[in-house]
């Protein structure tokens, strides 16, 4: 992509040399022989997937790359990994996508996933994508055209656990079908706790900046994009469609580590002058819950990502008490995307994951200028997200 220059600017690191991509892709799996797939983004995450992957597809973890030695390393011995195929450094993905593989999973920090997405499909890997897909508007532009050039090609899967949830489908099919009445007002939040940070002693500013990426604004996108976007999503689906605008505050008062906000709350207009108040906060002790809760004329649709599902008003659903989200929702998109690579019935929700990402890039920009931003003001920003500007 043509902007990979100025992405490889924010961080400096030891580049290994590139190899020539080769425009054929041979793959390594046959339709009842494991799946290959290689894993960028060596961290928690990585090895959760990675875990999923194997246990309930039988996938091979083939080839990996991180910026760090060490996660690389204990990646390489725990899924027996050749060291030839374990890529260090900011350049690495490149030589992983262009490697022998069925599929590339991608697990990195979310100011990468435009430039790793691209060199996925342009390398005709099928590509499992971590949300969000990107941190600003010109990055999330860059995985819609990735994924378009997917199509046909490869399957391009972002993983919204919520999605692939029986439970949440069906309590979208009975608010689309009419069973809350007309929606008036959603009560959408994420308060979670305060995420994990660190120790980076004696590494260089860039390093440790690369280590703690989930508190830097720059390489996460913020908690709102990072983290809120699972229940952003949600409100989406469930009002089937995107906000037309959206007024929000927020800041930096509990939690004093790196430059990320610890809170945030916007109020988005969707069609028909339907609101959803939205807030996050991402440090409070004893109090956890992800809510997407629709007030509609006849009743509401209350759900919680792990947690309680229903529908009440005058029809009632009782749904389930409480939905394994997380990581049953993560098996089951696991689980579709390798059956689509052995079928040829390919998978590609990229539209409307960009269209989620983007509706928590305008609460972010509505909340960082205090005014009221309207969606045609976004897609009209061409400006990289610093950290610092209000984009």
């Amino acid at each position: 992509m043509k902007d990979l220059p100025e992405r490889r600017q924010v961080l400096k690191t030891g580049a290994g040399g590139l190899l020539l991509l080769n425009p054929r892709t041979v793959f390594g799996s046959q339709a009842n022989s494991a799946i290959e797939i290689g894993v960028i983004g060596c961290g928690s995450r990585g090895k959760f997937i990675s875990d999923l992957f194997i246990e309930h597809t039988g996938a091979r973890v083939a080839a990996i790359a991180d910026a760090f030695d060490e996660p690389l390393t204990a990646f390489r011995e725990r899924y027996k990994v050749d060291a030839t195929r374990a890529y260090r450094g900011l350049n690495g993905f490149r030589e992983l996508c262009a490697a022998r593989l069925d599929a590339v999973v991608i697990e990195s920090p979310p100011y990468f996933h435009p430039d790793h997405a691209a060199a996925a499909v342009d390398n005709n890997k099928h590509v499992f994508l971590a949300k969000p897909v990107a941190t600003d508007v010109p990055g999330c532009k860059g995985i819609l055209a990735s994924g378009e050039r997917a199509t046909g090609r490869v399957s391009f899967l972002v993983d919204f656990q919520t999605r692939a949830q029986p439970a949440f489908q069906e309590a979208a099919s009975r608010m689309h079908n009419g069973e809350i009445g007309e929606p008036v007002f959603g009560h959408v939040y994420y308060h979670a706790g305060r995420t994990p940070y660190h120790n980076t002693e004696g590494m260089a500013r860039e390093q440790a900046t690369l280590r703690n990426w989930l508190h830097d604004k720059r390489l996460s996108g913020d908690i709102i994009v990072e983290q809120n976007i699972h229940v952003i999503d949600v409100a989406n689906w469930y009002l089937k469609g995107r906000p037309m605008r959206a007024f929000g505050t927020g800041g930096q008062l509990a939690r004093k580590l790196g430059d990320v906000w610890d809170h945030y709350a916007v109020t988005y207009w969707y069609a028909n002058e339907v609101k959803v108040d939205f807030s996050s906060v991402q440090f409070s002790r004893g109090y956890s819950d992800l809510c997407i809760r629709i007030y509609g004329s006849e009743g509401t649709l209350d759900s919680h990502y792990n947690g309680l599902v229903r529908v009440i008003g005058k029809v009632k659903w009782t749904g389930v008490e409480q939905d394994r989200t997380f990581q049953e929702g993560a098996v089951r998109n696991i689980k579709a995307f390798v059956e689509s690579i052995r079928t040829g019935k390919l998978l590609n929700n990229t539209a409307q994951s960009v269209e989620s990402n983007l509706t928590a890039v305008l609460g972010r920009m509505a909340a960082a200028r205090q005014q009221v931003v309207s969606w045609d003001e976004v897609m009209r920003t061409a400006e990289r997200y610093d950290g610092k500007n209000k984009v």
